[in-house]
């Protein structure tokens, strides 16, 4: 809640939403002792309006007094070496690794600097300062848009640019290989084509894409850690082009899997096959959390529910939610003209999830295994386009496609 005296000297400052004379100060800023110019606001109700963005600077600011090693034990040396990054909690790995009652034999490694984007490659307005501006404010969290055909050409465009992005990930992927190396080819290839990887900065996420190893269920990443014989990593890419947002991800074995863990992959796969199937105008948002839900109950697998698909277009995520369980409450209709993921995430043991210290890895509460598999789609007059499908050019990395 906002507070502060109403002092004239307050007074001479602006409201940083409206630009109205403003009365009050946001409290958090004033213990950081960050320019009030940034923390005025005319009323609560400007104050609240602007919370889910203005709350980002508080972060930014701890962020920074990590970084010129102001915060106990982390200190500038660590951010030269990589170690630390910005997170959406302000958190950061260090060599000493925190107390957490890790569910599964994985563990963070360091991680490596900021990869840098060239100037002249058009970039989304977080890709600065980690803060989304336009997305938390838009219509399109509340109503879901219909695109005009010029819309729908572009997001055909960054949907075959991200599917080539995740291709060129996909051919590296090998025992012996690091995430952090699939993610300066997924950094390479985006920008190779024009585009700016999503992921770069999005709520300060450090890594140009998400590696999700084993028992990760999502956000995983990006690290020193080198793949091992019998791995299954997911790797998560979105690629923003001329404006538009393309998202998809797959599921990929390390070498030589054992049979439990293709049985997961394979029906994981099937997951998203069948829910695509079904999509087309009138079908109900929530009936696709059924279809899900029914294929992994019959494999003996669950269904992950803290995550859900999304809206895309101009923006990352947006209306509307579609989660993949079943029972579930999300509301809406497809209709003709709207883009959105679905990306089910379907787990060997429990559905419950459980975070790491970092703030962004998703792990299995039971430390079982994960897999997800994710695509762009449009609603079309009579059914589908995936507009992230494979390529005749995709390298033939599941045996059940060959």
């Amino acid at each position: 809640m906002a507070g502060g005296s109403d002092t004239a000297e307050t007074v001479t400052l602006t409201c940083a939403r409206c630009g109205k004379p403003s009365h009050l100060q946001c409290p958090k800023c004033m213990d950081l002792k960050l320019p009030r110019e940034g923390a005025a606001f005319c009323s609560q109700d400007c104050f609240k309006a602007s919370w889910s963005t203005h709350k980002a600077v508080h972060l930014k600011a701890k962020l920074s007094s990590i970084g010129t090693g102001n915060s106990g034990e982390h200190n500038s040396d660590f951010a030269n070496e990589g170690w630390l990054y910005c997170l959406k909690k302000g958190q950061a790995r260090t060599p000493k690794l925190p107390h957490f009652d890790w569910t599964g034999t994985l563990r963070p490694y360091p991680i490596s600097s900021k990869r840098e984007v060239p100037p002249h490659i058009d970039r989304p307005d977080w890709a600065d300062d980690g803060i989304p501006k336009i997305e938390p404010n838009s219509d399109f969290q509340h109503v879901v848009e219909i695109k005009k055909p010029d819309q729908i050409e572009k997001m055909r465009e960054v949907g075959r640019i991200s599917r080539e992005v995740l291709d060129a990930a996909a051919r590296v992927i090998r025992p012996g290989i690091t995430t952090d190396e699939i993610d300066r080819v997924v950094h390479e290839a985006t920008i190779a084509a024009g585009g700016y990887p999503s992921p770069l900065n999005y709520h300060f996420f450090p890594k140009s894409c998400c590696t999700s190893v084993n028992e990760v269920i999502c956000h995983g990443i990006p690290d020193a850690r080198k793949l091992e014989d019998g791995d299954i990593v997911n790797v998560d890419v979105t690629v923003y082009y001329k404006g538009y947002h393309g998202d998809l991800n797959e599921t990929y074995f390390v070498g030589e899997v054992d049979e439990e863990s293709r049985r997961l992959v394979q029906c994981t796969y099937e997951c998203l096959e069948k829910a695509i199937a079904m999509v087309k105008p009138g079908v109900r948002f929530r009936d696709v959390g059924e279809v899900i839900n029914r294929h992994a109950s019959m494999s003996g697998l669950s269904v992950v529910r803290s995550y859900c698909g999304h809206g895309i277009g101009e923006l990352f995520h947006c209306a509307p939610n579609i989660p993949h369980y079943g029972r579930n409450k999300a509301v809406g209709v497809m209709k003709a003209g709207q883009t959105f993921t679905i990306e089910p995430m379907i787990n060997a043991g429990v559905w419950r999830d459980r975070m790491w210290p970092d703030g962004w890895t998703a792990v299995t509460a039971d430390g079982k295994r994960s897999a997800q598999f994710e695509h762009t789609l449009l609603v079309t007059e009579t059914g589908v386009e995936v507009l992230t499908a494979r390529l005749p050019t995709s390298p033939k990395v599941f045996p059940w496609l060959n």
